[in-house]
């Protein structure tokens, strides 16, 4: 059952958003200067004005990012992730705004109660909204009538989909091929007739099962219906992978991305985190901790305080990784790790290895770029050469950068390396690698640190 109203409820939406933006601001105004908005004060007529850009940067950047598209298939993730994108290029633009009219007569605390009600109603609303309309079809309201063409495991996988996912509001119609007399399954030619009887609003062809020419007559004929036409094919090998399609000229190539950081702006999102987070900890720990552990470490030994090595990073390439020295000088540190002879440890290079404080130089690695704060964590060129051989799918750690701590860290895969534990980290890094996204950093972060204190109980 559809409703003729449902057309304009992405529209509701967006007029909606830009109510709630609207009641922030005002609140906002409220909170900082203890009266509403009005125009008779010189101060309220820049604010209307604020108020007015407000509006107009919201609305252009909804139609921009595309905010009034249907959100059938999309999950709460992927929806707020896409109004938080909205929502940063506002703020980004209210900025520059602020700027370049050399408005710094408006206020900041203002600027920061207006984003952070709007922050809290955007999400509740978003939710609320979403909620109610997968509700609303899961009731058999604002359904859409769907055929599939072509008929096999991959759209009956399809048509089990439809069937567990009412909330989506698909309704399946029935399955057509012209080489397959499976019962239920009539010929395309049927479809024809069909559409005279029902509305149909969308094909889904299963590039599996129809012959090229087929695909080409069905294309016209959806085009000269006005129905909308998706195409399906058996990807069932690259199940867990993500991918993204490119032209090469007219011709459509499907990339198969491994991992969330194969995307430009991912990288780009994780190279600031990397920097803000290495230079907090650079100034405002290494500065004064880094004299105390230099003291201790040349009071029992003589040699360097800082510890360089080579190690494997991203794509293979070696970096010099650096760390704070916890054993005495020796010609053996290429080739022997700490565990297979543990004597050349000193008593305080035990207590920066059990705490990890003798990692805390790679935030300088970080700074500069050869690593990151959260990845799979770099190895001597010895052991890489070894367990490249020994360990299924070893070298797929090394698509991303080395970081200090990873998942397998925090999950207490820590200290030297042994050949019984590296395929637990192997597997703990290709998750991380498949499932990268920020929050999982700083929740990898908290584990660790988390992780660190606990081993400090313990020598304590």
């Amino acid at each position: 059952m559809n409703l003729k109203f449902i057309k304009y409820i992405a529209h509701l939406k967006g007029i909606v958003e830009v109510l709630l933006l609207n009641i922030a601001f005002v609140l906002a105004y409220k909170l900082k200067f203890g009266t509403f908005l009005t125009l008779n004060i010189t101060d309220d007529s820049r604010y209307m004005l604020k108020l007015f850009v407000f509006n107009v940067f919201w609305i252009i950047l909804y139609v921009a990012y595309q905010q009034n598209q249907p959100l059938r298939t999309q999950s709460y993730k992927s929806i707020l992730a896409k109004k938080y994108l909205v929502l940063f290029s506002h703020v980004l633009a209210i900025s520059t705004f602020i700027v370049m009219k050399k408005g710094y007569y408006y206020s900041r605390e203002h600027l920061l109660f207006t984003y952070s009600i709007f922050f809290v109603l955007l999400n509740l609303w978003t939710i609320i909204f979403v909620y109610s309309l997968r509700r609303f079809r899961a009731k058999g309201y604002n359904t859409r009538n769907v055929i599939i063409v072509g008929y096999g495991k991959v759209s009956e996988e399809l048509s089990t989909y439809f069937l567990s996912h009412p909330e989506h509001g698909f309704k399946l119609v029935g399955f057509f091929d012209n080489h397959n007399d499976s019962a239920g399954v009539r010929p395309v030619a049927e479809i024809d007739t069909l559409i005279k009887e029902i509305e149909i609003s969308e094909i889904y062809c299963c590039l599996t099962y129809v012959p090229y020419e087929e695909v080409q007559q069905l294309l016209e004929f959806c085009e000269e219906n006005l129905i909308r036409m998706k195409l399906l094919t058996d990807f069932r090998g690259v199940l867990f992978k993500q991918l993204e399609l490119e032209k090469y000229d007219h011709i459509p190539i499907l990339r198969v991305n491994n991992s969330p950081l194969d995307y430009r702006t991912a990288r780009f999102i994780k190279r600031i985190f990397d920097v803000c987070f290495s230079f907090g900890v650079i100034i405002f720990i290494m500065s004064w901790l880094i004299p105390v552990i230099s003291i201790l470490i040349r009071l029992e030994s003589s040699g360097p305080v800082f510890f360089k090595q080579k190690r494997t990073g991203k794509n293979n390439k070696s970096f010099w990784c650096y760390k704070f020295r916890s054993m005495r000088v020796n010609i053996d540190s290429d080739t022997l790790s700490a565990m297979e002879d543990g004597s050349r440890i000193t008593r305080i290079g035990a207590f920066l290895r059990k705490t990890s404080l003798d990692e805390l130089p790679q935030f300088f690695n970080v700074f500069l770029g050869n690593m990151s704060v959260v990845g799979p964590r770099p190895h001597m060129l010895k052991h890489t050469d070894d367990f490249r051989e020994s360990v299924k799918k070893f070298n797929v750690r090394h698509v991303i950068k080395p970081g200090i701590t990873g998942l397998a860290q925090a999950k207490g895969y820590r200290g030297d390396v042994d050949t019984q534990s590296i395929e637990g980290r192997v597997r703990f890094d290709r998750f991380y690698i498949n499932n990268w996204s920020i929050t999982f950093d700083v929740k990898i972060i908290l584990m660790t640190v988390s992780e660190v204190f606990q081993d400090y109980k313990k020598i304590k």
